[in-house]
């Protein structure tokens, strides 16, 4: 195994330190640390002089230890020189000096404590805000290309989404619509009968269901269902270079993969919506009839006279918003993920945040609108 040594000798004033042998990661070298422990008892106030003139070999290694010997000159207020290294070990040495070192703390001023936490979470949020924004944009030019027939996608992959995100999410929607609608409706009851106002009891289901939670309650079961999916379906893809390769090919990932699903979702949503309606409403019509004196034809008849197509359409348009949001934040997220398992669950546990975020903040803002248009 090649070895490495050093000899520390006091001459004329000055400390002069002779490398020999091959001070390289293989080498049985001597530690670092000995050899600065050696010069700094040496003489006080002499400078240090290091010599490769019995160099052989060398790597790294040495310019690691030429720069702890460097450092501690320095702190030690000592004068540093080398003589009769390799011309290599000179030209690193002189590059490394070349660049000067940052003073960040002088041009750009830390803000420390909660301020700097609160601007850099703004720098964050308005980034992610432009990425969307650019996101969405991107998918706007690709749909008015698809009208104009510039660009286009598999018919059959568009049909698989649109069962996928349609048939197949009938019977979970239906279930919670169900159940939601039987909910209200036990509540409302019980409220209502002390007034003997049990028929009004259709009102409160309909127009609830049918202007907001319908709409709503799909909205969030989507997201969380197929938002996901979509999310782990694209980054699933990016981690296995898919997304790659079609860009190698010249195949725009947004038009093949995003637009198709966005389209899928947008016509589905509000048919999904329509059936969490009558699913919801008949779910109250079961209460009513089974806990008061209610006939189901009463039910039925109050339903009709208390809820119109405005309604319907109210939730019916909503439900559409709520389905171009669920499929941008599935698809955003699945298509900016890293590049490993863990980024694809991040990326889809923040596609429903995303989505269910949303599609609140939109409810709350048309709710209002509609109510300030008297619609």
């Amino acid at each position: 195994m090649p070895t490495a040594s050093y000899i520390i000798q006091a001459r004329d004033d000055t400390v002069f330190v002779r490398l020999e042998g091959d001070w390289t990661m293989r080498a049985d070298r001597p530690n670092t640390g000995s050899v600065i422990e050696s010069l700094r008892a040496s003489q006080p106030g002499l400078p240090w002089v290091v010599s490769g003139a019995g160099l052989g070999a060398w790597d790294s290694v040495l310019m690691m230890v030429l720069a702890r010997i460097n450092q501690a000159a320095e702190r030690n207020e000592r004068p540093f020189e080398l003589r009769s290294m390799p011309d290599g070990v000179m030209q690193l040495l002189d590059l490394a000096r070349a660049v000067p070192e940052a003073q960040l703390d002088n041009q750009y001023p830390q803000i420390r404590g909660d301020l700097r936490r609160i601007g850099t979470w703004t720098l964050n949020q308005w980034s992610g805000f432009e990425r969307y924004a650019e996101f969405s944009g991107q998918l706007l030019l690709d749909f008015g290309n698809l009208l104009r027939g510039r660009v286009g996608f598999r018919g059959r992959d568009f049909l698989t989404q649109l069962q996928q995100a349609g048939p197949q999410a009938l019977p979970i929607v239906s279930l919670l619509s169900f159940l939601t609608g039987l909910i209200i409706a036990f509540i409302g009851i019980i409220q209502l009968q002390k007034f003997a106002a049990d028929i009004y009891v259709a009102d409160l289901v309909g127009l609830v269901m049918t202007r907001e939670l319908a709409a709503v309650m799909a909205g969030v079961i989507m997201a969380g269902r197929t938002g996901a999916a979509y999310a782990a379906q694209l980054g699933s893809m990016k981690v296995n270079e898919e997304i790659d390769a079609l860009k190698t090919f010249g195949v725009s990932p947004m038009s093949f993969l995003v637009l198709p699903r966005v389209i899928a979702l947008v016509i589905t949503m509000p048919l999904l919506c329509i059936l969490a309606d009558v699913i919801s409403i008949l779910g109250g019509l079961v209460v009513s009839v089974s806990v008061s004196d209610l006939s189901a034809m009463s039910y039925l008849l109050q339903t009709k006279n208390t809820v119109s197509m405005t309604d319907v359409s109210v939730g019916v348009f909503k439900s559409g918003l709520f389905g171009i949001i669920i499929a941008i934040a599935g698809c955003y997220r699945g298509l900016n993920c890293g590049k490993n398992a863990a980024s694809v669950g991040k990326a889809t546990t923040s596609a429903v945040v995303t989505a269910i975020t949303w599609i609140v903040i939109v409810d709350a803002i048309f709710a209002v609108i509609f109510h300030i248009l008297g619609i």
